[in-house]
């Protein structure tokens, strides 16, 4: 009985790595032979993205403009900018845009050490007439990003 429970838990076994490494293989041996050829196309692969990662970091230009995000909420945006390299002064450049798009800063939480962060949550002023969407705030930080890069 035991036996038995053994080689169907080795079939299904052989089955699901048959069917993971997409081989079309019958016996065993062939599976296993298959799976280690599928196994080492994927290390080549990593291998690759990594080269492809460490040259496209080192020829990355040095004055890389932070990534933005801008995600609409119930009352305002989620605004997250990342840089992966210290910005001094770009907290207060983008402080300045949100008040030049009318927003005001209901919670923020910043990083400037080797990095900058940035996630802030803004609403729109009480009096303001005109609604903003999303991609207004974020063409707005952009803009103020440039702006900042521009001059240091």
């Amino acid at each position: 009985m035991s036996s038995d429970k053994k080689k169907e838990a080795l079939y299904k076994k052989l089955k699901q790595l048959r069917s993971i490494t997409h081989s079309t293989a019958v016996n065993k041996t062939s599976i296993i032979v298959d799976a280690s050829k599928y196994i080492e196309e994927l290390k080549e692969k990593v291998e690759k993205l990594n080269q492809a990662i460490a040259t496209s970091s080192s020829s990355s230009d040095q004055n890389s403009l932070p990534m933005v995000s801008v995600e609409t909420l119930d009352k305002g945006f989620l605004i997250n900018v990342f840089s992966q390299k210290d910005c001094p002064g770009l907290l207060v450049t983008i402080l300045e845009a949100f008040e030049e798009l009318g927003l005001d800063v209901l919670d923020a939480s910043v990083s400037c050490s080797d990095n900058f962060r940035l996630e802030a949550v803004g609403g729109e002023n009480e009096g303001q007439e005109d609604s903003i969407d999303a991609q207004v705030v974020k063409q707005g930080v952009l803009e103020a990003i440039k702006k900042w890069s521009e001059n240091n």
